[in-house]
């Protein structure tokens, strides 16, 4: 099973992290997408190191950063594990992905 999240708001973190935790103990796949102000859960250290431990897992909205996360982390220094780029990454996200959910 390959779930995909849809993130829109960092009001959803705790939610998001428990979803990808529980995803990832029965050996599924998880993929994020970020936008809006859900880019700001990379700023949070727990979300990152989960972004980080399945290498391109994460997307998020280079303009949604630009926008609302600008000075709350380095998405240069992230590039290598998350895909930086657009609304088109959401679209293949949603793709490749048996089931979505929206946040």
């Amino acid at each position: 099973m390959r779930l995909g999240i849809v993130v829109t708001d960092i009001a959803y973190l705790a939610a998001v992290t428990r979803l990808i935790d529980a995803v990832r103990a029965r050996d599924w796949q998880a993929e994020c997408f970020l936008t809006d102000t859900g880019v700001m859960l990379l700023a949070d250290n727990g979300f990152a190191t989960r972004a980080k431990a399945v290498r391109n897992s994460v997307a998020v909205c280079e303009h949604s950063v630009e926008r609302y996360a600008q000075d709350l982390f380095d998405v240069t220094a992230l590039a290598d594990d998350i895909v930086v780029g657009g609304q088109y990454q959401d679209a293949e996200m949603v793709h490749r992905c048996d089931k979505v959910l929206v946040f």
